[in-house]
């Protein structure tokens, strides 16, 4: 495993010290400077009011920008901040001019919250929605995306970097590739389980959006998020649908104009204590290096699945050439129950992913819940021991 300082990421991370914690899939741990600077906000906030507060560290809040930006390697003007990942997903969604019979490319590993999205914009406009074939082996099918491309002429292309219910991790250079010779066509990517989790390059990706949440592997707050938003949607004039005084000037009765940034795309009223926190999250990961951390989370996951193979009695359920810090998986004989008492028992921290929120992956692998568990950079190797150790013995 590649060397950087654990012991003191150990140490920041106070509540890893009495259990074995592998949820960072669904809302990590948070270093302590996170709570820490979140406190001070509110304490301050508290004794001056929200207004004269947010005057007074504007430009510590305007450094969160900075941060985001070098995190996925782009300019601060091409930043929003949001609530959560589906939150951005829709002030994407709701900027693009979709009319009846338009197309959305989608897949079969996308966020429940996504899906009913689409479903509700064809019941509304009448749009049509493609979900794109994969290989046997899980993966997108590229050459067959690329036909269906040229066939389809799709206004929106979505792909889910990596799904809630999977660790398999998508190509989406590649897609991004394809689509950018398509004017047409944008190209809205959810990162919500990515971003934090590994090294991410908006300029490599060539994706009109991405949309990120800040309490998963980010290891932020909950509330917060942001959207990336891209030139070509700004030139474009792309805005969402429901502005407000933040995103937009109002220039006369019947008149107004959206920023041009990517702040048209928030809104006025933020949890700053959250964005206070945001950034200390990102600046953390940033200074302990996004490859650093892609390298030993990875490492100590495939470490994890390595250990669980069978005999052991483990049903793997990850599809993919190239897997990432979330493991699903049944074990055989072992009902939901007992291996959540289990599980419990032994203060391991992890996820139940049902049905409801993964239905077309969980169609395909004819299962109806799977357990999910999320390795980060905090974690140790002896944990990871002790998980599989674990697991066996249910």
């Amino acid at each position: 495993m590649h060397v950087f300082d654990w012991v003191k990421i150990r140490k920041d991370t106070g509540g890893c010290k009495d259990k074995l914690f592998f949820d960072s899939a669904g809302s990590s741990l948070s270093p302590h400077i996170v709570t820490k600077k979140m406190i001070e906000y509110l304490e301050m906030e508290e004794q001056l009011g929200g207004y004269l507060l947010a005057e007074i560290r504007s430009k510590e809040l305007e450094e969160t920008y900075e941060e985001l930006a070098k995190l996925i390697n782009t300019v601060p003007r091409q930043i929003a901040i949001t609530f959560n990942a589906t939150d951005s997903f829709a002030r994407a969604l709701t900027s693009i001019p979709f009319r009846s019979k338009d197309v959305i490319f989608t897949t079969s590993e996308d966020y429940v919250s996504n899906q009913l999205q689409f479903l509700s914009l064809r019941k509304r406009l009448g749009i049509e929605i493609i979900k794109v074939p994969g290989n046997r082996n899980g993966d997108l099918d590229v050459d067959q995306f690329e036909v269906f491309l040229k066939k389809y002429r799709p206004r929106l292309v979505t792909v889910t970097h990596i799904p809630t219910s999977s660790g398999i991790i998508q190509d989406v250079e590649a897609v991004g590739a394809i689509c950018e010779a398509n004017e047409d066509c944008y190209f809205l990517v959810d990162a919500c389980q990515s971003v934090g989790q590994m090294e991410i390059d908006v300029k490599k990706i060539k994706c009109d959006f991405l949309s990120v949440t800040g309490r998963k592997f980010l290891r932020g707050p909950r509330g917060t998020g942001f959207l990336y938003v891209s030139d070509k949607v700004l030139d474009n004039g792309l805005e969402p649908l429901m502005p407000d005084l933040r995103g937009a000037d109002w220039m006369s009765e019947n008149e107004y104009r959206p920023k041009d940034s990517a702040q048209r795309f928030e809104w006025w009223e933020f949890q700053y204590s959250g964005v206070i926190g945001l950034k200390e999250a990102v600046r953390y990961a940033n200074k302990v290096g996004m490859h650093h951390i892609e390298k030993y989370g990875h490492d100590l996951a495939n470490r994890i699945r390595e250990g669980l193979m069978p005999p052991k009695g483990v049903r793997p359920l990850d599809l993919g050439s190239k897997l990432g810090n979330i493991i699903t998986l049944r074990k055989e004989n072992v009902d939901q129950t007992l291996l959540e008492k289990h599980l419990t028992k032994h203060k391991v921290f992890y996820s139940i992913v049902s049905k409801q929120n993964a239905l077309l992956d969980f169609q395909r692998k004819q299962i109806n819940w799977s357990l999910r568990l999320s390795p980060h950079y905090f974690n140790s190797e002896k944990e990871a021991q002790q998980l599989i150790e674990i697991i066996d013995s249910v």
